[in-house]
């Protein structure tokens, strides 16, 4: 597997003529493998792959809650990899993006994670609680490996910190809406569109926009003015309840948020 097509599958799917429908599950919660698959059958573009961690700070009540069922489970780092290369082997063009935080992914060192995400088939790795001043912690080794390291934008990043948010940054922009945690709130489409217009502006990556998105309705407003729209608890709820069952559920719901996302009309910015 090449640098070059792990780079190429982030940008082809933001590529495309309609915007990115980006899912998250949980790696270890409820039947993995089953449930990536039906995102991809569904319409998803993108698919982050949650590690999970004992202490989620960023995530709301239903991404907590899976991350204790995974870890229940007995799920590792070695586990959260060994599913992201059998998720590999089973679509090769597919982007896939591990998201977490520093403790699982450093531990061992930078450069082993990095080179274990390169050998897994990983496109890009969103760290949570590694702020960029500190990307000398694991950047340099995951763009040593072609594996991109995708940074985080929230309505607080002014203008003086913006460059070095972007600085390094590779695959899309990932912007949460709002000054809070998964799942929690929904922030208006006219402050979404406001914010990436201004993030634009200073950057050639596409900008994915997460973070409260629970319906096809909200999905498709920010998708008229974002390359993406990134959903997460609305399916990770959906494995909390139905557990092993949850695959047909994923899929109707992946399958109109998809519907919604790709057939919106982009406003110009």
């Amino acid at each position: 597997m090449t640098v070059e097509l792990r780079g190429s599958r982030l940008a082809s799917a933001f590529a495309k003529p309609h915007p990115a429908l980006v899912t998250f599950i949980t790696a270890g919660d409820g039947d993995t493998a089953a449930n990536l698959d039906a995102l991809v059958d569904s319409g998803a573009d993108v698919i982050e792959l949650g590690m999970p961690f004992t202490d989620p700070m960023a995530d709301g009540k239903a991404i907590q809650e899976a991350n204790i069922r995974s870890l229940g489970r007995g799920t590792t780092t070695a586990e959260v990899l060994r599913i992201a290369a059998a998720f590999r082997a089973r679509h090769p063009q597919v982007p896939l993006v591990l998201m977490g935080y520093a403790n699982p992914m450093v531990r061992r060192g930078a450069e082993w994670f990095a080179a274990a995400a390169a050998d897994a088939g990983i496109d890009g790795v969103i760290c949570v609680d590694i702020p960029p001043e500190e990307d000398g912690a694991l950047g340099p080794a995951l763009r040593a490996h072609g594996v991109a390291p995708i940074r985080l934008a929230t309505p607080t990043t002014d203008a003086a910190r913006l460059p070095q948010v972007l600085a390094g940054s590779q695959g899309f922009l990932y912007y949460v809406s709002v000054a809070g945690i998964t799942g929690s709130q929904q922030a208006t489409t006219g402050s979404i569109a406001e914010a990436v217009a201004r993030l634009k502006a200073s950057t050639d990556l596409p900008v994915a926009v997460g973070f409260g998105v629970r319906t096809p309705e909200q999905a498709a407003g920010i998708a008229e003015v974002a390359d993406g729209v990134v959903v997460g608890s609305a399916l990770v709820e959906l494995v909390g309840r139905h557990g092993s069952a949850a695959t047909e559920h994923l899929r109707a719901l992946t399958r109109s948020l998809a519907q919604a996302v790709h057939g919106a009309q982009r406003v110009p910015a």
